[in-house]
């Protein structure tokens, strides 16, 4: 037949698809490289001085942000912000069995689904009441209530598109990274106060603080078992990402005309849940389990520094004062939220 190409036709062929391939991978490189550079220089100073490795990623970044506009390194940027940006959220669910999750009993569960949906309820009707977008009410609440910078870079992939959501996400994710870094030091001192043991200690500590790292950083200071508490209760606002996500992803694009991009299927999410199946039934062996952890972080600081490098300073100070407000509300109103719950059940 004159559609079907013989053999030594579809080898004629092949050169072209190896060609092709090659220039795909010298068009991303250069990009790509750069993020990585400032990924490690990131990790260089964090680890030599402390600080948030996301945060020194993220400046380092903004300082390169002319060459966001160079079309040499905007591939690999947009790689960066794309496809290793779902990759590192899959790869959180290697840190995450269903023993943990059951192992935390009714109380932090009741604290970690409430916490979730009314925090983000509460980001979009005050963000409304402020003048903002519903989208940048959807994208702080459900940082501040899941997992910080990781739930933020999940959602902007899942929501939809908007002109200004690469800004959006990089304000959300330097703002609930400095909260959380606030918070690993006074919250601590609050839970001393208020006089909370060790387990109440770390359901607070881990229903509260944003990021995982910073929960770690403070519910060890008070003691081990806090800091177990604390990360298990953590790991259970991690695993609140996949549902969030497909719900959210269904609820802002049901209906909306074929005009209109809707965001695609989170499938890097559907990853993320199969690896916690994976690890919770124990196919998945401590040291690769940690391996892919490490890969997460790597990941994410990679992309965390591609977002810095395509955010622009000017355009982060134009978001203004409602969206700095809101976001300091969303995390008081969450801290006061669990503190209520842990009093009226704990």
């Amino acid at each position: 037949m004159m559609f079907l190409k013989s053999s030594d036709e579809r080898s004629d062929y092949a050169p072209w698809l190896r060609l092709r391939a090659l220039f795909s991978v010298i068009s991303v490189f250069p990009g790509l490289a750069v993020t990585c550079i400032v990924g490690l220089a990131a990790a260089f100073v964090s680890d030599q001085y402390g600080g948030p490795i996301m945060v020194f990623a993220l400046l380092f970044g903004m300082t390169l942000n002319p060459m966001a506009n160079s079309p040499n390194f905007v591939p690999g940027i947009t790689l960066a912000t794309t496809h290793i940006i779902r990759t590192g959220v899959a790869l959180l669910g290697a840190r995450i069995t269903l023993d943990q999750i059951s192992s935390l009993g009714l109380v932090p569960i009741v604290v970690v689904v409430v916490g979730v949906i009314v925090t983000i309820l509460f980001g979009m009707v005050v963000g409304r009441a402020f003048g903002l977008s519903q989208r940048f009410g959807v994208l702080t609440g459900g940082a501040v209530a899941i997992c910080g910078a990781s739930a933020a870079l999940a959602l902007s992939a899942v929501l939809p598109k908007g002109q200004n959501d690469e800004r959006d996400t990089i304000f959300t994710v330097v703002g609930v990274t400095t909260l959380s870094t606030i918070a690993m030091v006074l919250y601590p001192l609050l839970t001393a106060m208020l006089g909370f043991d060790d387990r109440t200690a770390g359901i607070f500590l881990g229903g509260t603080i944003h990021d995982v790292a910073q929960v770690v950083g403070a519910a060890y200071i008070i003691s081990d078992n806090t800091g177990d508490v604390a990360t298990y209760t953590k790991l259970l606002r991690v695993a609140m990402l996949l549902p969030v996500a497909l719900a959210l992803g269904f609820a802002f694009n049901r209906g909306r005309g074929g005009g209109e991009k809707k965001a695609r299927p989170p499938l890097f999410l559907f990853a993320f849940f199969a690896l916690i199946g994976l690890n919770s039934a124990g196919l998945i062996p401590a040291e690769v389990a940690t391996l892919l952890a490490d890969a997460s972080k790597l990941c994410l600081i990679v992309a965390i520094a591609a977002l810095g490098i395509k955010t622009s300073l000017m355009g982060l100070v134009r978001i203004g004062g409602p969206a700095i407000a809101l976001i300091i509300l969303e995390t008081v109103m969450l801290a006061v939220l669990v503190f209520g719950i842990i009093t009226l059940i704990g």
